[in-house]
């Protein structure tokens, strides 16, 4: 797998206390910020939004707000899985 460098900007009191974190797991600063950006994009891919959108990238913005009202709409119950099937090609 490739990999790439990324820049980006944060407070400086943000970084020193994420280095100190690191730090005390005896991490390097990179690998608490992988980790955590992971954790955060996998808890994201578990929202509902997302797990309803993601396969329509090339959606209009009425086409998002259709879909977005919907979603408001929807119950707990209405978002629990009723059953599952899985299928290999």
């Amino acid at each position: 797998m490739a990999t790439k460098a990324l820049n980006f900007k944060m407070e400086e009191a943000e970084i020193q206390e994420m280095k100190d974190v690191a730090s005390v797991f005896h991490m390097t600063l990179t690998e608490l910020i992988k980790e955590a950006t992971k954790d955060y994009v996998d808890r994201l891919k578990k929202d509902p939004f997302y797990r309803l959108t993601a396969n329509v990238r090339e959606a209009s913005a009425e086409e998002s707000a259709e879909i977005l009202e919907q979603i408001d709409g929807l119950t707990d119950d209405d978002l629990s899985i009723a059953s599952s099937e899985r299928f290999t090609v």
